[in-house]
C-alpha cells in the first residue's frame, strides 16, 4: 500500500484556503502530480483540472470494456448482461433532468448497437446508461484502482463501512454520441471525478456563483445550456470553463461547480462523488441552505406538534442527508482518526490507500471544526433533541480537543 500525506499540518493555514475560485484556465496536469500538489493547488482552493491520460491503461476495464478504441460489446453483455442498469433518455425532460427507466445491460448494448450501426438515427430514442452502481453489483470486481488524488473520500468510506445502507457513490456511465447530462451540480455540492475508458465528451463548467447569471427571470436555472429556447436574460457571464475529455483523462470538477457533459464519440466513464476535509465546509453550508429552503417551504405547519422532525424527514428524501445523519458521518469520521492516532496503524482507503499522519490530523480538525457548527445551529433552530440524541456528540469533540492539544496542535 502507498501513504497519501500531505505536508503542512497548520490548521491556521488549511482554514485560510476555501473555496476562492481566481482562475479559469483549463488545467492541464500530469499523471505524475504528487498528492500534496494536487491537495494544495486543486482540492483546497476548490479549482478543476483535466488529468492527463497514463492512470487508467492498467485499470481491468480499460482492457476488456475498449477494443480498437470502441466500446467492447460483446464484453460488456458477457460480463454483466444481466445486471440490471438505470437508463436516461436523453429526448424526455423529467422536471429538470431525464426520464430514466430500468433495463438489463444485455438489451442496452443491443440498443446501442443498433443505434450505432445505423449512425445514430434521429428517430431512434438516444439513450444514456447513468449511475450503475457496478462495484456494488459486483463486489469481486476489480475493475479499476481509485487514482491516489482522490483517496481521501469520506463518502465513500463511509458507506462501505456501513453496508446496511445500501448506498454508494461510485458510478459508471455508458452512452452513445450524442448523449448528454442537462446542467446540474452534483450532490451535497460534492467533488466528482470522471475517468474516460472510452471516447471523449465536452464539459462545460461554471464556478459557484457564476449559477446567478444562468438563472431565467423567475430564478430558474436551464435545463440545456447549449438550448436556443432558454430564456436567460442577457446578463454577463464572467468565469467558465470548456472542456473536451479525451480517452483515459480524468477530469476533476470541484465543489459547487455546476456543468453540463456532452459525449462527442461513444463513451464509457467512471465516476464517483466525493466528500473530504476540505470541502466539507461545503457540504455543511448546503445542508443548512436546503433546510432553510424546507423550512420555509412548510412554514405554514410549524404550528404541528412535529414540525422539526417533518422538516428533516423532506430535507432527507430531497437532498439526501439530514442533520442526525450528517452528523453521525462527522463522528465516524473522527472516531476512526483518533483510533488510527491512538493505535499508530493508518487508515485505509479504498483497501489501497494509507492516510499519513499530517492527513489524519487534517481530517480531524477539519471533521471537528463543523461538528461544532452543527451543534451550534442545532441549539438555535431548537432541534437539538431530535438531531443529536444520545450527547456523545460533546465528549467526541473534548476527546479530539485533548487529543489535539496533547500533539500541540492547538
Amino acid at each position: 500500500m502507498e501513504v497519501i500525506e500531505i505536508d503542512d499540518k497548520n490548521p491556521k493555514k488549511w482554514d485560510k484556503c476555501d473555496n476562492e475560485c481566481v482562475i479559469l484556465n483549463n488545467r492541464t496536469v500530469s499523471s505524475s502530480l504528487t498528492y500534496n500538489d494536487f491537495f494544495s493547488e486543486h482540492l483546497l482552493p476548490n479549482l478543476p483540472c483535466v488529468i492527463q491520460s497514463g492512470i487508467t491503461n492498467e485499470w481491468t476495464c480499460a482492457q476488456q470494456w475498449r477494443i480498437d478504441g470502441a466500446p467492447n460489446f460483446k464484453c460488456l453483455k458477457q460480463l454483466y448482461g444481466e445486471s440490471k442498469v438505470p437508463v436516461a433518455n436523453c429526448g424526455i425532460k423529467y422536471y429538470n433532468a431525464q426520464l430514466k427507466e430500468t433495463m438489463k445491460i444485455e438489451k442496452f448494448v443491443d440498443y446501442w448497437q443498433e443505434y450505432r450501426n445505423n449512425n445514430y438515427p434521429c428517430e431512434m430514442p438516444l439513450l444514456y446508461l447513468k449511475d450503475w452502481h457496478c462495484l456494488r453489483d459486483h463486489p469481486n470486481a476489480r475493475i479499476y484502482k481509485v487514482p491516489k488524488y482522490f483517496g481521501s473520500d469520506w463518502l465513500n468510506e463511509y458507506y462501505l463501512a456501513h453496508p446496511h445502507l445500501e448506498d454508494d457513490y461510485m458510478f459508471v456511465y455508458m452512452g452513445p454520441k450524442g448523449s448528454w447530462t442537462p446542467l446540474h451540480v452534483d450532490v451535497f455540492a460534492s467533488y466528482s471525478w470522471s475517468a474516460n475508458i472510452v471516447g471523449k465528451k465536452r464539459w462545460l463548467l461554471f464556478p459557484p456563483g457564476e449559477e446567478d447569471n444562468l438563472c431565467d427571470a423567475r430564478g430558474h436555472l436551464p435545463y440545456d445550456i447549449d438550448s436556443p429556447d432558454n430564456n436567460i436574460p442577457p446578463k454577463p457571464l464572467n468565469k467558465s470553463l470548456e472542456i473536451v475529455q479525451g480517452p483515459g483523462e480524468i477530469v476533476f470538477v470541484p465543489s459547487g461547480w455546476h456543468h453540463q457533459v456532452w459525449n462527442l464519440e461513444d463513451t464509457i466513464s467512471i465516476n464517483h462523488n466525493w466528500i473530504n476535509g476540505c470541502n466539507i465546509w461545503n457540504i455543511w453550508r448546503e445542508l443548512k441552505k436546503a433546510l432553510l429552503a424546507v423550512m420555509k417551504e412548510i412554514e405554514d405547519c410549524s404550528n404541528m406538534d412535529n414540525w422539526p422532525s417533518q422538516c428533516q424527514l423532506i430535507l432527507k428524501a430531497s437532498h439526501g442527508m439530514d442533520y442526525q445523519q450528517f452528523s453521525q458521518f462527522l463522528c465516524f469520521i473522527i472516531e476512526r482518526r483518533l483510533e488510527s492516532l491512538k493505535t499508530r496503524k493508518s487508515c485505509v482507503s479504498f483497501d489501497t490507500w494509507q492516510l499519513g499522519i499530517n492527513h489524519t490530523i487534517f481530517d480531524i480538525h477539519r471533521a471537528k471544526s463543523v461538528l461544532i457548527s452543527l451543534t451550534k445551529d442545532t441549539k438555535e433552530k431548537n432541534i437539538r433533541d431530535i438531531v443529536l440524541i444520545d450527547g456523545k456528540v460533546e465528549q467526541l469533540i473534548q476527546r479530539v480537543e485533548a487529543t489535539l492539544k496533547c500533539m500541540k496542535i492547538i
